[in-house]
């Protein structure tokens, strides 16, 4: 068992957990699936709303830095690339490049910093049609790839979850983007399926 685990989720409105009427999003899930592996168990969501990879790099160390304690097993939970492949003006709102290196520079800053690190790959936009579809699928195998390049686990979600029933009617049926209880009950066991638990208790432990 962890003795005090300290594990910060950045990300944006789906790391947030926005549309779910339950308050829990996929993290609160995922917590509560945790909660026996660690003595003390301390998170923190920093999900914000409308964040590209760009905007959560700018603030990570600012956050998560002063929520590490020394001495602690301090993790870091990135989850990001749905806004940066929203178009605006024609084109996405983060260049694919740029979106994997904001995320290599947030796995490097991690790794100097003692943080063990784990990503979580973009859910699928339901209002943004098959192009926002296309771009992100795209940009989730090339995260993947840099993720293994850097020995960092990497939850990949994106195929799944548009193809899922439940996560398109309920983003569908509330503001076209973010699913209720069932679309982040379902994020959640793919993340708790993806590795989760192996890396709870190798990383940093």
């Amino acid at each position: 068992m962890i003795k005090d685990l300290r594990i910060c989720f950045i990300g944006d409105s789906f790391t947030q957990g926005v549309g779910d009427p339950e308050f829990r999003g996929w993290v609160g899930r995922v917590l509560q699936a945790t909660d026996g592996d660690a003595a003390e168990l301390t998170a923190f969501n920093l999900g914000v709303r409308r964040n590209t990879s760009a905007d959560v790099l700018a603030r990570c160390w600012a956050e998560a830095g002063v929520r590490a304690l020394p001495g602690a097993d301090n993790r870091l939970v990135v989850s990001v690339g749905s806004n940066d492949a929203v178009l605006e003006d024609g084109r996405p709102r983060v260049a694919p490049d740029r979106s994997l290196e904001n995320l290599a520079a947030l796995l490097d800053g991690a790794r100097e910093r003692g943080l063990g690190g784990l990503v979580v790959g973009p859910p699928p936009v339901v209002r943004g049609g098959a192009g926002h579809l296309e771009r992100l699928l795209e940009l989730a195998g090339r995260t993947a790839a840099l993720c293994a390049a850097r020995g960092v686990p990497f939850v990949d979600v994106t195929a799944v979850l548009a193809a899922d029933p439940v996560w398109v009617a309920e983003a569908g049926g509330g503001d076209g983007a973010h699913p209720g209880a069932g679309g982040y009950r379902l994020l959640a066991d793919l993340v708790l399926a993806g590795g989760w638990r192996e890396w709870l208790l190798g990383a940093g432990a």
